[in-house]
């Protein structure tokens, strides 16, 4: 059985073959058997599945969305109404129980349809917050405590999440354990602009550096592997927004204060974030980090072209400006391409196994 693989690959493996040909590592059977042995895909069907799922996820959404503005449908849920909030949240926790039992039978069963197992999970989740929304009204006391919430979303979701093995539920437990960090520290404020000194942007920096730094800790730990990355991910995803906005509106609550101040007051907040990014940079660089190098350099050139249209843009001709913008972008993608082509030749050089093929690359 020949292995499908896509162009890209196919062009790896074919300068491969070539160069151990030329330097005798294979004799010329040998190379021909190889290159026989692989196909290239003519399509990318996985990649159709996935988005042709969450497509129909959101068109169902739509679908929905446009029956209840139905007459019919809107008396009927008037109706509805006064069903007890209990009621709903005890159908949407069956709903959910039967959709994550199904998803998780399904995925012992069929395996290989790995986006149609993940849509239902998907759906699961969706009806487990809507659960945890009406429980949360069933037992609402005027207070506005709310964000209680979001905090026993993250121990449901990061419950199912262990005990399903899924990385999609844990996604959701880390999406509500933001929300409920940004809800709580609002609700203790009785949500003034600042906690603790700080706004929104600059509090979930902290929360950003707590989660990258979870990451690290609980990483050797068995039953934290599988949501290692992700953890990872999430946590520099948080810190590298907040402090985008950081570097765009700084320490300030609100808009109406931020509008009187000259952007020029703040450009600190662009140094640190610049700072902050360069470092990751150089750590991924250094310890062959792809995820912290990756982050580091996309975010450390939009926080550098925020800073240059907040600056220049109301001071510099259009005309320069633009061309400025061209040449950088021109620089940019030349000094990329050498780096591509120089990563090209060392896996020419040391293809996979060589001890020498993991060498960071420095930019």
């Amino acid at each position: 059985m020949k292995l499908h693989i896509d162009k890209q690959e196919s062009e790896f493996l074919n300068s491969a073959i070539t160069h151990w040909e030329k330097h005798g590592q294979l004799n010329k059977e040998q190379a021909e058997i190889l290159r026989d042995s692989y196909d290239v895909k003519g399509f990318d069907w996985m990649r159709l599945a996935k988005y042709s799922f969450w497509i129909a996820l959101i068109c169902g959404g739509a679908s929905f969305a446009f029956l209840i503005v139905n007459d019919a449908v809107v008396n009927w849920l008037k109706q509805l109404y006064y069903t007890p909030d209990v009621i709903i949240s005890i159908i949407s926790a069956i709903m959910a129980a039967f959709l994550f039992y199904f998803g998780r039978r399904r995925e012992r069963l069929v395996p290989e349809k790995v986006f149609s197992n993940e849509a239902i999970i998907f759906t699961g989740v969706l009806f487990t917050a809507c659960c945890i929304a009406y429980l949360g009204k069933t037992f609402d006391n005027g207070s506005g405590n709310f964000p209680m919430l979001f905090l026993l979303s993250v121990f449901v979701y990061g419950f199912l999440a262990w005990r399903m093995d899924s990385r999609l539920i844990w996604l959701f437990a880390l999406v509500s354990l933001g929300s409920w960090f940004g809800t709580e520290t609002g609700y203790q404020t009785h949500w003034a602009d600042y906690f603790l000194g700080m706004n929104y942007p600059l509090r979930f920096v902290l929360f950003g550096v707590v989660l990258v730094t979870a990451s690290f800790v609980l990483r050797k730990r068995r039953w934290f592997a599988l949501f290692d990355d992700q953890t990872y991910v999430v946590g520099l995803l948080y810190l590298f927004l907040s402090l985008w906005l950081l570097s765009i509106f700084g320490n300030i609550g609100n808009l109406d204060t931020w509008i009187r101040f000259n952007q020029f007051q703040l450009f600190y907040w662009g140094i640190i974030s610049s700072v902050v990014a360069a470092g990751f940079m150089l750590y991924g660089l250094k310890s062959n980090d792809a995820i912290a190098r990756e982050f580091g350099i996309t975010f450390l050139i939009i926080y550098l072209y925020t800073q240059y249209f907040e600056y220049f843009w109301d001071h510099t001709n259009k005309t320069l400006f633009f061309g400025i913008l061209a040449l950088s972008f021109w620089l940019i993608g030349r000094k990329a391409e050498k780096i591509w082509n120089l990563k090209k030749r060392q896996e020419h050089d040391h293809p996979a196994g060589d001890e020498h093929s993991n060498t960071p690359i420095s930019a």
